[in-house]
């Protein structure tokens, strides 16, 4: 790893400067960018390396108490590296891969810690709780990346997730301690070393295509001081990673104060929001029906909202078909109570395949016993989750004359609008933005990642590097008439997949 060769000792320094490549040139678009900017329909490989005792409790038989964390499991002895190694080497196999990619998923959340990475980057532990544990997880990179690499042979993308970051951004045990408190803005090492650790996966990753981005932190205890660090850890990583390589950000709970932050921004930042509701006093009183109509009525426009203020860049990381005990009267049975998470689970997919350009379940198995609220494999038995994830199937390349036909419909139908209520249409505005769109859709729509359709799904953020293009080649800036040009895009986007999707 000559890339690492300056690292040592430079955490302490107030000002560090580490030896990363310069960042890569940005994907053309075309065929090698689509994992990232298609809609993603995935589920978490919750508990392979960030641990949780309720998903892998077999892991935790001999942790030192509390007993619920990666920390615990580390200070168990010397049979801990064992133990996580052999956890690393099960947990995920092949075939799970295969079961994932047949069931029409096209990528998977991969939640990872910062120490998982002390492997090839030893000072990612310095002044840090896990400093005197590198010998136990220095083993985890190198499984990492063949799970990324596994991945992508199965047309997966991949969201690195940064789980846990140093000190904890959050109470809880995911974070890899089991204290109760945030530690993370305790000490400068423990942010040098989360900032070290992202620019060090930004580093690996940014040039492989299949990996769909990376997320700062999982589920951050909201700070006053949160968004600064946002901007300042990005700034970093654009240094060794090109703006086009995504960036995803926790929502920290107050989705629309950050949606407004990623909607002020040019480059590829998404905002992640986990969408659970089972944990309120409220929420644990309403049926799983009752909680589909929430989400298909006054919630669905909050939310479409939001995604509207981060320019569609907005995605639900984590959601899940779990509903508290008390959401179901004491006499119900257990087929009814799978046809209420089974309406709870079709009303969530609605809304996020219609207002957010990505989503993840939580999570993909459990260790003990059956759970089809929280078991992707086990909510699929159960007919809880639909046997087929992936979308519309497609129909295959239309004759010329039908896009010819959605192109005059299209522009008529928009010039029409526009000079009854007052505006100026421009046709050679109009016409090219739809054109592109429609060709880019059908880009997505017939390229032959894995097993399910590839759908364009960041349609701004793509829309707004055609557009560059666009002006490039026409010698002129668009100016005020740009907004034209993109609802032209969209529309051609929407009506090409209207067409081609079974």
């Amino acid at each position: 790893m000559g890339l690492l060769n300056k690292f040592k000792d430079q955490l302490s320094s107030s000002s560090p400067s580490y030896d990363f490549p310069p960042p890569p040139h940005p994907i053309p678009l075309g065929p090698s960018a689509i994992f990232r900017y298609r809609k993603q329909r995935g589920v978490n490989l919750g508990s392979w390396f960030a641990l949780e005792r309720w998903i892998c409790p077999e892991v935790f038989r001999e942790a030192a108490q509390p007993g619920q964390s990666d920390w615990d499991v580390a200070r168990s002895g010397d049979h801990a590296k064992r133990i996580l190694e052999e956890h690393w080497d099960t947990w995920v196999t092949e075939e799970d891969f295969r079961w994932i990619a047949e069931r029409g998923f096209n990528s998977v959340r991969l939640p990872i810690a910062y120490y998982h990475l002390c492997g090839p980057l030893f000072e990612v532990l310095k002044g840090t709780d896990f400093e005197p544990f590198h010998h136990i997880f220095e083993g985890a990179w190198g499984r990492i990346k063949q799970a990324v690499e596994l991945a992508g042979s199965y047309g997966l993308g991949v969201l690195i997730d940064l789980h846990g970051a140093a000190g904890a951004q959050n109470p809880d045990a995911h974070s890899g301690l089991s204290r109760g408190k945030v530690g993370f803005w305790d000490t400068h090492a423990n942010q040098a070393s989360t900032s070290l650790a992202l620019r060090f996966l930004a580093s690996q990753f940014a040039s492989v295509p299949h990996v769909v981005g990376l997320e700062l932190l999982n589920e951050p205890q909201n700070n006053s001081r949160l968004q600064g660090w946002y901007t300042h850890t990005i700034e970093g990583i654009r240094s060794v990673a090109p703006p086009d390589f995504p960036i995803y950000i926790s929502d920290a709970w107050d989705t629309q104060h950050y949606a407004d932050y990623v909607g002020r921004r040019d480059d590829f930042v998404v905002l992640d929001h986990h969408l659970y509701r089972c944990f309120t006093g409220d929420d644990k009183h309403k049926s799983g029906i009752v909680h589909a109509k929430e989400l298909r009525g006054h919630f669905k426009d909050i939310f479409a909202g939001q995604s509207d203020t981060a320019k569609g860049a907005l995605v639900v990381g984590e959601w899940s078909a779990s509903l508290d005990p008390q959401s179901f009267p004491q006499d119900i049975s257990d087929g009814e109570k799978d046809a209420q998470r089974r309406e709870f689970v079709y009303s969530q997919i609605e809304l996020f395949e219609k207002h957010a350009a990505g989503w993840w379940f939580w999570t993909y198995k459990k260790g003990d016993g059956w759970d089809a609220g929280w078991s992707a494999r086990d909510a699929s038995r159960a007919e809880i989750i639909p046997p087929w994830i992936g979308g519309g199937r497609f129909k295959g390349m239309p004759p010329k004359e039908v896009k010819d036909a959605e192109l005059r419909d299209g522009h008529h139908a928009h010039t029409s609008y526009w000079q009854a209520n007052g505006g100026s249409p421009d046709s050679t505005v109009y016409a090219p933005g739809f054109s592109q769109g429609w060709d880019d859709a059908l880009i997505f729509l017939s390229a032959g990642h894995g097993n399910s359709t590839s759908e364009l799904g960041f349609i701004t953020q793509w829309a707004a590097r055609r557009r560059v293009e666009y002006e490039s080649h026409a010698g002129k800036k668009l100016g005020k008439a740009a907004w034209e040009w993109e609802h032209g895009f969209k529309q051609g986007v929407d009506a090409a997949s209207r067409v081609c999707l079974a």
